[in-house]
């Protein structure tokens, strides 16, 4: 009996997470329905996650407006997505230069896609701006920078572009943020006071436009990690690896985050967290045991610098 337990478990483990697999499937072939004619604006496509987010959207039928700030990366992306799409379900997207450090060019940029396209259904804000360096050593000059990539650029663009929503009652505005929107960690004061900015911001639109019905969705992962290359699509044993690398591999997947942000859209959802069990306990204890949660971080700091020390 024992052995046969035994045998079967692995079966079971895999049972389960095939079923697992085929539901996302048909749950990422259903959203595509969701986008289908949408003007969809996406800030940063030309960084990994903005790159499968314009994969995601373009393939479902949306009107994409690539914004990026080069226009090199902006026509590589372009020309990847239209050589392998169907043309006869899909539009050409039309690409648009907006660094969103530079807030003088934002509204500029958001009056030409309305000239263009008359409204906009569906704004991601996915532009990020990162440094890890200790405080002091911060030029106020950086900091500035990051403030205006990671909160003062997506407001700008969101400002401009909310009366048109308001006006037809409908749209959503998507922020891709950051765990460290909810809890800051050493080394990263101005990107976690960027991303705490920013989803004060977002949540408190998100009450003001409700009654317009105007959804405020938040995507807050972990880290993002870098992007590796997966077996051909198409392949059903390549497709199952791909699913495991991504559930067991540490950090989030930009073609996970892009998929989630797709399941947001179509499910108008508020708020979603991406993290596993650790970031998860780690808000909790940051949210209802506060001293407990300074001290542990303040212990790995200590012992972070003790090692730099030694070294």
């Amino acid at each position: 009996m024992g052995v046969m337990v035994v045998l079967m478990l692995p079966l079971l483990l895999l049972g389960i997470s095939g079923l697992l697999f085929i539901y996302q499937e048909v749950s990422r072939l259903w959203s595509k329905s969701a986008v289908q004619n949408k003007v969809v604006v996406i800030t940063d496509a030309i960084s990994e996650l903005g790159k499968e987010c314009a994969q995601v959207f373009h393939t479902g039928g949306a009107r994409l407006v690539l914004c990026g700030k080069n226009w090199e990366k902006l026509e590589n992306l372009h020309d990847s997505l239209i050589s392998v799409a169907d043309p006869s379900k899909t539009f050409t997207p039309k690409m648009v230069l907006l660094d969103l450090s530079d807030i003088s060019c934002v509204q500029d940029v958001a009056k030409e896609v309305l000239d263009c396209y008359g409204c906009v259904d569906i704004l991601i804000n996915n532009a990020s701006m990162k440094v890890k360096e200790p405080a002091h050593k911060i030029s106020l000059e950086l900091d500035q920078n990051i403030m205006n990539a990671n909160y003062l650029g997506p407001i700008t663009l969101t400002k401009v572009l909310l009366p048109n929503m308001i006006s037809r009652r409908t749209g959503q505005i998507v922020l891709v943020n950051s765990i460290q929107g909810k809890f800051g960690l050493p080394f990263r004061t101005a990107y976690a006071a960027s991303k705490h900015a920013a989803l004060g911001f977002f949540d408190c639109l998100r009450a003001e436009v409700e009654e317009y019905d105007v959804v405020v969705s938040t995507v807050s992962p972990t880290f993002i990690r870098s992007h590796r290359v997966y077996p051909e699509q198409g392949n059903w044993d390549a497709s199952i690896w791909k699913f495991f690398f991504r559930k067991l591999a540490p950090g989030v997947h930009p073609a996970e985050v892009a998929e989630e942000v797709m399941r947001t859209v179509r499910r108008k959802k508020q708020e979603v967290l991406m993290a596993n069990a650790i970031p998860k306990a780690a808000l909790y204890v940051r949210t209802f045991f506060p001293e407990f949660f300074f001290a542990v971080v303040a212990c790995g700091v200590k012992e972070k610098l003790s090692v730099l020390g030694e070294g």
